[in-house]
């Protein structure tokens, strides 16, 4: 009664591994499209802290999509000219952002702006 079929018989020959190329460079470069995608993403996104998050709902400082937009240009701008902590006012706002990492790291409004210094900064932005 013992009539039970084995993998062998079902496929006699054997596979090895990367038998198959053309299956496996799909595979890789799916996963290298991923990664490159993924990558530019983390490269193109301005990101903030959880410190200027908080300062910018206390001063009620919000930033449409256009302005975003703007800004982020602004710190690709400073990124390639080898920028790495930068100021950049924004209208009435100004912001400390770490270039190489793309974040915010506080915000202030035109308020707070008046008789302050600004230290640890190696470039300055102004936009309109």
């Amino acid at each position: 009664m013992n009539n039970s079929i084995k993998i062998g018989q079902l496929y006699p020959m054997k596979v090895n591994p990367g038998s198959f190329p053309k299956a496996n460079q799909a595979v890789q470069s799916g996963s290298t499209e991923q990664s490159k995608f993924s990558d530019v993403f983390d490269r193109e996104l301005l990101k903030f802290s959880h410190h200027a998050e908080v300062r910018m709902a206390q001063r009620g400082i919000s930033l449409p999509q256009e302005s975003l937009n703007q800004i982020s240009d602004a710190v690709t701008s400073a990124a390639e000219k080898g920028a790495k902590d930068s100021l950049i006012v924004y209208r009435d706002i100004a912001m400390i952002v770490n270039v190489p990492t793309r974040t915010v790291v506080t915000a202030l409004d035109g308020g707070q702006m008046k008789s302050n210094v600004f230290t640890q900064i190696d470039s300055a932005i102004i936009l309109s």
